[in-house]
């Protein structure tokens, strides 16, 4: 099954966060199957940047959202 989750980036302290496309057994550092967007907690005000028909599309075809 697939699932749309966090993927987190950046430098150690300073995490950053990519919204991919995986399947649900396998390790978030793991190569994604496509990269719906990102998250950056430490802009102020956050930054949430998405690809909306891409993340519709995939919820569309079964694709499940993480906690």
């Amino acid at each position: 099954m697939l699932t749309i989750r966090l993927s987190r980036t950046g430098k150690r302290h300073k995490p950053q966060y990519r919204i991919v496309l995986q399947e649900k057994g396998r390790d978030p550092w793991s190569p994604a199957q496509e990269i719906l967007g990102t998250y950056n907690p430490h802009t102020s005000p956050s930054t949430i940047k998405l690809e909306e028909e891409r993340i519709t599309y995939w919820l569309s075809m079964g694709a499940q959202p993480s906690n």
